[in-house]
């Protein structure tokens, strides 16, 4: 997984709330498994008709939020079904770190598994942020002092639980924090092993 530290760039602006995870990425992109080439699936039916062809003017698609590398969203983003998909698609298409009042939970947990960061602020902070992403300002998240700015001079700071800080900043996925701990599972699986020598080996 990719280390977070600090992300400045381009914000795109999506100024409503309750946006799902099948407008994220529709159902039709569930059937890989391989993270690459998602992106080209995020919010496609915003992006494309019944037939395939581009609809006109998604925000997506026009400069310079198609070089966005930060997402500022209306309250509750991320809502409706479970798929790990969307924070891929996300990821893919470029994006590293999200801004809103609010993430729907399992949405939250499964960005912060694939190294996207959500930041949650106060609804003023995220309207002064929607501004200056409206605008084309550029915004940095800076991870470790835990800051969000934009000019002329806006810095928001945010909060966030510090094993998910580290985590991120490491860039440790589950598999990573599980390795940490290898001598202590080794330990105990020769523990099992020789209380229980019936049990097959793995």
């Amino acid at each position: 997984m990719q280390a977070f530290t600090t992300v400045r760039g381009i914000a795109v602006p999506m100024p409503v709330a309750n946006i799902d995870t099948d407008q994220i990425v529709p159902k039709q992109f569930l059937k890989t498994i391989s993270r690459e080439g998602l992106g080209a699936g995020l919010f496609y039916d915003s992006r494309f008709d019944g037939e395939g062809k581009p609809i006109a003017g998604f925000i997506l698609d026009r400069a310079p939020y198609d070089k966005a590398t930060i997402l500022v969203a209306g309250d509750n983003f991320g809502c409706g079904s479970s798929r790990e998909h969307a924070p891929w698609a996300l990821l893919d298409f470029g994006i590293r770190a999200m801004i809103s009042t609010s993430f729907a939970d399992i949405f939250n947990n499964n960005s912060i598994n694939n190294g996207l960061l959500p930041v949650v602020l106060p609804e003023p902070e995220v309207a002064v942020l929607m501004l200056a992403a409206q605008a084309g300002a550029e915004i940095t998240v800076d991870l470790e002092r835990c800051t969000v700015t934009a000019p002329p001079g806006l810095v928001f700071g945010f909060e966030i639980d510090p094993p998910v800080r580290a985590k991120l900043l490491a860039g440790l996925d589950a598999i990573d924090e599980s390795l940490m701990h290898a001598t202590e599972i080794d330990a105990i699986e020769g523990k099992l092993a020789r209380a229980m020598p019936w049990l097959p080996k793995a």
